[in-house]
């Protein structure tokens, strides 16, 4: 995807390097936290995140923490950690990233405004090993995720290398796609999405609560697709089948097989593979929001 020729995004942050949790298949705090959501907590809106399985699914297997990225972390009173003399955007890892946020704002800056209302953007934080977030304390095992207590986007670039040789989701597209997959859970957030579904999940049980954050997933990813529609001018030869793989290979289906040999329906977060393929085809061949409502009807 051609992006050079964009400046990075003023709206990020390097928050450094933290203490503990080094390692993405260390596990951390953020599975403490993310733990009440997959038991239908009133907490958060599901366990929203990328590529988990599930902590309660994942621990029975005896993973101990290893596939634990994150999406959406749950409220909390986490303080925000200070910000050091770290420059953002000084790695290539970074830079394509801070890059890939202006392209996000650039484009929901022009789909609010078609709206008459005004865009604000989260902002993208870097760490390492582990962060104090607004939502609490989470290892660089959690993976990206986005905190709507502090409306970050937090991200260790560490990840993509685990994209690729784990999930075997190469390319600065399946890359993009974590990063815009983020950004449309910000949406979801400033447009009232989340607490809808957070007083949903409040009502529902455990099983009804995850086929709720499902359709967050789903959303989200399709929201992504509509950040590519919008920018099909930067797209190469290649990019929309990496991003397809990258949806492929992290739908709750795959991964459950790959861990245990059975998949357990109930117990879904994300949706399967070919669900998240198609809604991320859906926000790709539209480039339509308003086509990305998971809330209805059959998924």
């Amino acid at each position: 995807m051609r992006l050079d020729d964009l400046d990075p995004s003023e709206n990020v942050r390097d928050l450094g390097q933290g203490s503990g949790g080094g390692g993405f298949g260390g596990g951390g705090n953020i599975l403490l936290g993310l733990l009440p959501m997959l038991l239908g907590s009133r907490l958060g809106c599901g366990t929203i995140a990328l590529i988990a399985i599930g902590v309660a699914i994942f621990m029975a297997i005896g993973g101990g923490g290893g596939l634990l990225t994150g999406g959406v972390a749950p409220t909390g009173s986490g303080g925000q950690q200070q910000v050091g003399a770290n420059k953002p955007c000084d790695t290539p890892a970074e830079l394509q990233a801070c890059r890939v946020m202006t392209s996000t704002e650039q484009t929901w800056n022009q789909l609010f405004a078609a709206q008459g209302a005004r865009y604000q953007p989260p902002v993208l934080n870097f760490y390492q090993r582990s962060v104090q977030s607004g939502c609490g304390n989470a290892s660089s095992a959690a993976g990206p995720f986005y905190c709507p207590a502090d409306r970050g986007v937090y991200l260790d670039t560490g990840f993509f290398q685990e994209l690729a040789q784990r999930f075997g989701a190469a390319g600065d597209f399946a890359q993009n796609y974590v990063i815009a997959h983020e950004v449309g859970h910000h949406i979801q957030n400033i447009t009232g999405t989340m607490e809808q579904v957070r007083a949903q999940q409040a009502r529902m049980n455990r099983a009804q609560g995850n086929a709720l954050s499902v359709r967050v997933e789903l959303q989200a990813d399709c929201y992504a697709g509509v950040w590519a529609a919008r920018n099909k001018n930067r797209l190469e030869a290649g990019d929309i089948e990496e991003g397809m793989r990258a949806a492929e290979a992290i739908g709750d289906d795959t991964l459950q097989k790959q861990a245990q040999g059975t998949v357990v329906p109930e117990s879904f977060t994300h949706g399967t593979s070919a669900q998240r393929m198609q809604w991320l085809r859906r926000g790709l061949e539209t480039g339509d929001p308003a086509q990305c409502d998971t809330f209805q009807g059959a998924i």
